[in-house]
């Protein structure tokens, strides 16, 4: 089958013809519709995260934001069957242990990650194991293209705005990066019935922000955005999400809640901050801010989330950007290292 590989830390990947999966006893084989390109495939292809013990071993197949149908079936496998249309979350848990248990399994002790720890979606076909407790069938409202948006960025947006800050309507929250993740939580937050502020340094995602519901924007390559948020809400707004993981947003973020605000922490640090950044500590003492960190969903919360995109509440496919081939995946990466693509970028065709 197709597949591009990962050969070594910020190389071109590799198009390559690889062996067909073996169906894992309690898994499937699904065969990709499409698999979105992410900042997180950019991150470990430029080799972050080794402070958080991602050592990936090469050559590797990138890729975790996946949607197809299933092809084969393991033994083992009793509730998933062949032609099954499915979506995959990029963490798949052990459903297991005690986090598992208590519906947390985007917290699970014993995690793997396609496109990190296990072969990921920039293939034709992925093995998906414990498929049972990892995938849920889609609606026949929800076709893959959709359905791809769903298992890293928008499920984590979706994640941190409704379950982490639990955001209310009539309430101003305010979103840093105005990425895929980024774009998600405007989306959701204004679904929900909040005022959003996006804040961003390109004017293309700013509009892009506006067009899924962002009533203010600021572009802080230009302007500082602490104060003219404050000054536009007159004090701070109730909740930020810093979306893209910097010192600079996570900072502001914090700078532009008013007393007793909430910010929810969703982006990754660069090899720039190593997971470290420094913090207003007196302020958010004094202020009483709580600051909560949001990674991945629960499965869950994953009929809520499909409930809202078959009601029309929110439209995910609005975001993609851009389909492209597997042989386009290298300049979609290239692009992210300046931050040049505007919405999802969507693998559909190898």
């Amino acid at each position: 089958m197709r597949a591009a590989l990962m050969v070594g830390q910020d190389e071109p990947l590799a198009m390559s013809e690889v062996d067909f999966p073996r169906v894992p006893p309690d898994g499937v084989v699904v065969k990709l519709d499409a698999c979105g390109v992410c900042r997180t495939d950019w991150h470990i292809w430029k080799g972050h995260w080794d402070w958080l013990g991602v050592h990936p071993r090469l050559p590797l197949i990138l890729g975790h934001e996946m949607a197809g149908v299933v092809v084969e079936v393991g033994g083992e496998v009793r509730n998933l069957h062949v032609g099954n249309r499915v979506v995959a979350p990029f963490h798949y848990s052990c459903g297991l242990c005690n986090r598992c248990q208590a519906g947390f399994q985007n917290l699970c002790k014993r995690p793997q990650f396609p496109g990190s720890s296990l072969q990921g979606g920039f293939a034709e076909y992925v093995p998906v194991p414990r498929a049972e407790v990892n995938l849920l069938v889609l609606p026949d409202s929800v076709d893959s293209l959709a359905a791809s948006t769903l298992g890293c960025r928008f499920m984590t947006a979706f994640h941190g705005t409704v379950e982490i800050a639990q955001l209310r309507p009539g309430e101003r929250i305010a979103v840093y990066g105005c990425g895929g993740v980024g774009l998600s939580a405007v989306m959701i937050a204004s679904a929900l019935g909040a005022e959003v502020i996006a804040v961003d340094i390109d004017d293309v995602k700013l509009e892009k922000a506006h067009e899924v519901g962002a009533s203010f924007s600021v572009n802080s390559s230009s302007e500082d955005p602490v104060a003219a948020i404050k000054e536009f809400t007159n004090g701070g707004v109730e909740v930020t999400i810093d979306a893209l993981g910097i010192e600079e947003t996570v900072q502001n973020s914090i700078g532009t809640l008013r007393v007793r605000g909430r910010h929810v922490q969703i982006g990754l640090t660069t090899a720039k901050e190593r997971g470290l950044v420094a913090m207003p500590i007196d302020i958010i003492v004094a202020q009483e801010i709580r600051i909560a960190g949001c990674h991945g969903m629960p499965r869950r919360r994953y009929p809520d989330l499909l409930r809202m995109v078959d009601k029309g509440l929110i439209q995910p496919a609005s975001l993609i950007g851009q389909e492209v081939s597997l042989e386009n995946v290298n300049s979609v990466l290239d692009g992210m290292s300046s931050f040049e693509n505007v919405g999802f970028s969507v693998i559909t065709t190898w």
